[in-house]
C-alpha cells in the first residue's frame, strides 16, 4: 500500500491526461451506449468517433451511470494502493453515479469518502484539483474533505452553445425553442446551479462575437480566486477555442488558466460548438 490518501473520479470531470497523472488521480468511466453496442467513455470511443457516428446515423447515443458492482470492484482495487480514497462524482442531480458511489462505499467500513460535485465537466474537475493539492501538501483526509465542501459552493462557470441541436434531440430543450433560436441566431448560456444545468443569459449573434460578450461579463463578476481558472469545450474550431482561451488569460486575473476539451458524456449532450469556463468565487 504506497499511498495515505488516493483522489478518484469518473471521467465526467473532463480533465486532461496530463494533469490525472501528474496528481495520480485514479478515474472510472461512464458508459457511452449505441443500441446494443455499450463503450466506456474516453477510452473505447472518442467524442470525435461519437459526432461521426451521429452524423452518420442521426441518432445520439445513450449515456449510463457506472453500477454499484462497477464501484466496489474498483474501490476494492484502490483501497490495495492506498488507506483512504476520496472518490468525486458528477452532481447527484444529473446522474445516479453518485448515489450508486455512495452505495458501493458503505462496503469498505468508512476507507472510501464519496463527494457529490455539485457540477459537470471541469466544474467537478475544479474540485478534484483541489483536493489532490491538498492531499500533495499532506493534508488529512478528514481535513480534504471539509475544506473541499467548503469549496464546492464557491465553483461558477457554465457553457454557450452555438447550436441547440444536441440538447433537443436528448429531450433537454423543446423543438419548438430550438426553432426559435437558431432562426433569431440566439446562442443560450448553460449555468450550473444547486447541481443543475439552468438556461442563463441569451445572447444573439456569430459565435465568436457572443463569446467575446460572454467572457467580458464573466471576467467583470468578480472578485475571484487568482488561483485558477479552466476553460472547456466540446470540439470547437481552432480559432474560437484560442480566442476564448486567450481571453481569460490575457485577463490576468489568474496565475493559471487550464485548457480542456469535454469528454464524451458531455460532448453526448451538448454538442461540438459548445465552449465556458469555470471559475472560482471569493
Amino acid at each position: 500500500m504506497g499511498k495515505t490518501i488516493l483522489i478518484s473520479s469518473d471521467t465526467t470531470c473532463d480533465l486532461p491526461k496530463d494533469i490525472v497523472e501528474r496528481y495520480g488521480i485514479s478515474q472510472i468511466p461512464l458508459y457511452i451506449s449505441f443500441g446494443d453496442e455499450s463503450y466506456l467513455d474516453s477510452i473505447e470511443i472518442t467524442p470525435d468517433e461519437v459526432y461521426k457516428r451521429y452524423r452518420e446515423s442521426g441518432v445520439l447515443p445513450k449515456t449510463a451511470a457506472v453500477s454499484i458492482g462497477d464501484f466496489i470492484e474498483y474501490f476494492k482495487g484502490l483501497l490495495t494502493e492506498a488507506e483512504n480514497v476520496i472518490h468525486f462524482s458528477l452532481s447527484s442531480a444529473l446522474s445516479c453515479t453518485y448515489q450508486n458511489a455512495t452505495i458501493a462505499a458503505e462496503e469498505f467500513g468508512g476507507r472510501v469518502h464519496v463527494i457529490d460535485s455539485m457540477n459537470l465537466s471541469t466544474g467537478e474537475g475544479m474540485s478534484i484539483l483541489y483536493a489532490a493539492e491538498l492531499a500533495e501538501a499532506g493534508t488529512d483526509c478528514e481535513e480534504i474533505v471539509r475544506l473541499v465542501q467548503d469549496y464546492i459552493p464557491r465553483i461558477e462557470g457554465g457553457f454557450v452553445v452555438d447550436s441547440l441541436e444536441f440538447l433537443r434531440k436528448g429531450g433537454r430543450c423543446s423543438a419548438l425553442a430550438s426553432l426559435g433560436a437558431n432562426l433569431l441566431s440566439i446562442k443560450p448560456s448553460i449555468l450550473v446551479r444547486d447541481g443543475k444545468m439552468d438556461v442563463g443569459k441569451k445572447y444573439r449573434g456569430k459565435f465568436k462575437a457572443v463569446l467575446g460578450k460572454y467572457f467580458e461579463e464573466i471576467l467583470a463578476d468578480g472578485p475571484y480566486d487568482s488561483h485558477r481558472a479552466i476553460v472547456t469545450h466540446a470540439g470547437c474550431d481552432p480559432e474560437i477555442v484560442d480566442f476564448a482561451y486567450n481571453l481569460v488569460k490575457e485577463s490576468g486575473l489568474f496565475e493559471e488558466v487550464l485548457l480542456t476539451r469535454a469528454g464524451c458524456t458531455i460532448s453526448s449532450h451538448c454538442g461540438p460548438d459548445t465552449l465556458g469556463a469555470f471559475v472560482i468565487r471569493k
